[in-house]
């Protein structure tokens, strides 16, 4: 596969085709969704990963699609300049390692919950937005098309926002899983490519509030 935009695509394809396919299919929602109970008592380990190709409706498709695809092509292209030829495969390993790693803290949490499941890119999404902020920190990211900010700005708030809607959990929304997936990206990016870092603090350093 040449590197650019075509592994997004295929994430991207992939996961829209088995979402779509669920979405009429309870019982393979069932199998693939992630049961830490079951996955701690039945060892179906498989669930970490295979939930991320699931989606709870549309709308949360839509926005995890859209996003991945915004943002899956600027990582991409860093990527790209970083990595050469195995870009690709570093890019399909990052994201698919991003969706596991964002779950093990559910997984941990709620492995002797029978009643709780999850499902959805998220995790994996959060890591590429966060791996393109500390690549262009200063690159504005609108709310909604409304709302612009620094995508360093829009980062904390994220995380902010993603911790303690986690501990108040009074939604069906995985928060932890787009906290963890967040700091994977980051975590992911300085750990590969430690110049990143540094570009990402000469960039803030440049920033002017007016």
């Amino acid at each position: 596969m040449e590197s650019s935009i075509n592994a997004t695509t295929i994430i991207i394809g992939i996961t829209v085709f088995i979402s779509w396919v669920a979405f009429s299919r309870p019982l393979l929602v069932r199998r693939f969704i992630l049961n830490p109970y079951l996955v701690s008592t039945q060892h179906q380990y498989y669930r970490f990963l295979s939930s991320g190709f699931l989606h709870g409706d549309f709308s949360h498709l839509l926005w995890n699609m859209l996003s991945l695809y915004f943002f899956g092509s600027v990582v991409e292209v860093y990527f790209a300049y970083i990595f050469g030829e195995y870009s690709t495969w570093y890019f399909v390993v990052f994201y698919l390692m991003a969706v596991v790693v964002s779950d093990i803290p559910t997984f941990l949490k709620h492995r002797h919950h029978p009643g709780y499941n999850s499902l959805g890119a998220s995790g994996g999404v959060a890591a590429i937005i966060f791996a393109s902020i500390i690549f262009q920190p200063l690159q504005n990211i609108c709310i909604y098309f409304v709302l612009c900010l620094p995508g360093f700005i829009l980062g904390i708030a994220y995380l902010i926002w993603s911790y303690y809607k986690g501990r108040a959990a009074n939604d069906n929304i995985n928060h932890e899983a787009h906290l963890y997936g967040a700091l994977f990206g980051f975590i992911f990016c300085m750990v590969m490519y430690p110049a990143s870092l540094m570009h990402f603090i000469e960039q803030l350093k440049s920033w002017q509030l007016f």
